[in-house]
């Protein structure tokens, strides 16, 4: 009989996400790597995903096509809206405009379906809440509310096999999400974490998410790997 754990682990091909993979893999899961192509400013992301999904062994990886473009609302997928570069402190009022509309539901939706299909019962997110968001679905109380629904909504649920939904980040900050994911011998030079990073997945070094990454990598004392346009 095959008791192999398995394990749908949502991969963007940024820092968070390549994390997460690691530690799912560190734990002994069998990982199934979703990623989603929802039409974001480029595509650099997906193809480091795919390169991250290859080298840590996940036994597939596939990406969905949804075009959250045509509904806009963020600066990720609408280009008349701009790129924030101003730093993240101080933290501004409000949610940023980098955040799409219902992205992590719409993620996590995809995620479980897979899930029920594979006989999954472990989803693994990078979300965080205390480095610099502010968006609504990278909340503890979010993910433990998705999982509820999740325990509610599936046939494999209701006959006994239920949903947990990880977020071994939630609570980390940038810099011990690094130390951890070195720790684990993650190459960070393979991920895209930039909002605005060109078609060689080279790193603008202005966006708050580079700013962040960059101050995450100064904190744990790691050298920076990222490469940048400039």
């Amino acid at each position: 009989m095959n008791m192999t754990k398995k394990a749908v682990v949502l991969l963007s091909g940024g820092l968070d996400s390549a994390t997460c993979l690691a530690i799912a893999k560190h734990q002994g899961f069998e990982c199934y790597c979703l990623s989603l192509d929802y039409h974001q400013r480029h595509i650099a992301e997906l193809q480091a995903a795919q390169n991250i999904a290859h080298s840590l062994g996940a036994k597939q990886h596939k990406t969905v096509q949804l075009d959250l473009s045509l509904f806009g609302g963020s600066a990720l997928t609408d280009k008349n809206i701009d790129i924030p570069e101003s730093g993240v402190n101080p933290i501004p009022a409000g949610i940023p405009v980098t955040y799409v509309p219902a992205r992590n539901t719409i993620m996590l939706s995809l995620s479980l379906a897979w899930a029920e299909v594979l006989g999954a019962q472990d989803i693994f997110i990078g979300v965080n809440a205390l480095d610099y968001s502010g968006y609504p679905d990278c909340r503890g109380e979010y993910v433990k509310a998705f999982q509820q629904m999740a325990n509610l909504a599936t046939k494999s649920a209701v006959e006994g096999q239920t949903i947990t939904v990880h977020a071994p980040l939630i609570d980390m900050t940038k810099a011990e999400i690094i130390a951890l994911g070195t720790k684990l011998d993650l190459d960070y030079a393979t991920t895209v974490s930039c909002y605005q990073a060109d078609n060689l997945g080279r790193a603008c070094g202005k966006c708050d998410s580079c700013r962040l990454r960059r101050e995450g990598f100064i904190k744990a004392g790691i050298s920076d790997p990222t490469r940048y346009a400039n």
